[in-house]
């Protein structure tokens, strides 16, 4: 399904394939011989998603774009089932493996391989060529690796990164409440979408 939003229509070339399950919203733009398979969702909320030359993205992963973090995929990345790919840059020939997370800001240089269920962290910055291991968090600029028991490090790294500034534009103390209200208007903005007749 494509869909307008905030005035701006995704453009798919004619090698590309969409799935007739998956969702492309706003200002999409998918390079040549991109494969978006069924359910997954790229969403350009109020900036861009685009996608290099043959990109596969697969069923259930989702790629966002915000307003001062563009999603950017490179040329022949594979983005897995399940994975989260939100406001970050992901360079030529990465692997993202199924139900891995990459945050806004985040560059995953090119060649890099993130593990399943692993993370790349706010405003973090993979070495070309890195692999994160399974279930491991990439933190820091350059990115440090953490295994899951090393939450106290990882804390040390994270902590001035600032996922709350980052993701959501707060300081770190701002109540649930506050934060929901604005994701609420934030993405109140859909109300205004409009399916794209092909």
């Amino acid at each position: 399904m494509l869909i307008e939003h905030r005035g701006a229509r995704p453009v798919v070339p004619d090698s590309a394939y969409v799935a007739p399950t998956a969702v492309l919203c706003g200002a999409v733009t998918l390079g040549e011989r991109a494969r978006v398979l069924h359910g997954a969702v790229l969403t350009a909320e109020d900036g861009e998603v685009r996608t290099g030359a043959d990109v596969v993205v697969m069923e259930q992963a989702l790629v966002r774009g915000r307003a001062r973090h563009a999603a950017v995929l490179g040329d022949a990345v594979l983005v897995g089932p399940h994975a989260h790919l939100n406001g970050a840059t992901v360079e030529d020939e990465v692997f993202v493996a199924t139900g891995v997370s990459v945050f806004p800001g985040a560059v995953a240089g090119a060649g890099s391989e993130l593990r399943v269920n692993s993370v790349l962290h706010v405003n973090s910055r993979l070495a070309p060529g890195t692999v994160v291991p399974i279930g491991w968090i990439a933190a820091g600029d350059p990115a440090r690796l953490f295994s899951p028991d090393q939450a106290e490090e990882l804390w040390e790294t994270q902590r001035p990164l600032d996922f709350p500034g980052t993701v959501y534009g707060v300081p770190r103390a701002t109540s649930m409440r506050e934060i929901m209200a604005r994701q609420a208007e934030y993405f109140g903005a859909h109300r205004e979408d409009r399916i794209v007749d092909e």
